[in-house]
């Protein structure tokens, strides 16, 4: 396990991304939204630290919202948050999802699915219409609109 000062120094990521965080668990600030991204270090590295499953665990209640994208939903699986809630992850996860956490309604075919404040989404590509549905439930439709038209 990583110090705080050497977690904060730098992440990288893949493909030399750098990720230098203003901020870690320990002094994180209150968030309305709590994004959970996916990917090989969710579903495979991360699924396995305690740390980050406790942290996502305890935050539950701190947050508005708490979507995960892609397999980031393994996190929410593995802290318990699904249990008994319909979710969905990417399609070349769903099996090991629905074999993995038997608690959890796996969904399959849909872009996203809300289970207030938890939503999943299904892929990258779903999580950007997972983030204008959210957009949309908080600020209404036309600012949704307009966002997804500046993005186009």
């Amino acid at each position: 396990m990583h110090t705080v000062a050497e977690t904060k120094d730098l992440i990288k990521a893949r493909n030399g991304l750098k990720i230098q965080p203003d901020y870690d668990f320990y002094d994180a600030p209150h968030f309305d939204i709590l994004i959970i991204p996916g990917g090989y270090g969710a579903e495979e590295i991360e699924i396995h630290n305690l740390n980050i499953i406790n942290w996502i665990k305890n935050n539950m209640n701190n947050v508005y919202i708490i979507a995960s994208v892609c397999t980031g939903a393994f996190l929410l699986a593995e802290a318990g948050l699904l249990d008994g809630k319909q979710a969905t992850t990417h399609w070349m996860a769903i099996d090991r999802l629905e074999k993995e956490y038997t608690k959890v309604r796996v969904q399959r075919n849909v872009k996203f699915i809300d289970e207030f404040p938890i939503i999943t989404s299904g892929s990258i590509s779903a999580g950007i219409n997972m983030s204008f549905y959210i957009i949309k439930k908080l600020l209404g439709e036309e600012i949704a609109n307009v966002t997804a038209k500046r993005m186009e």
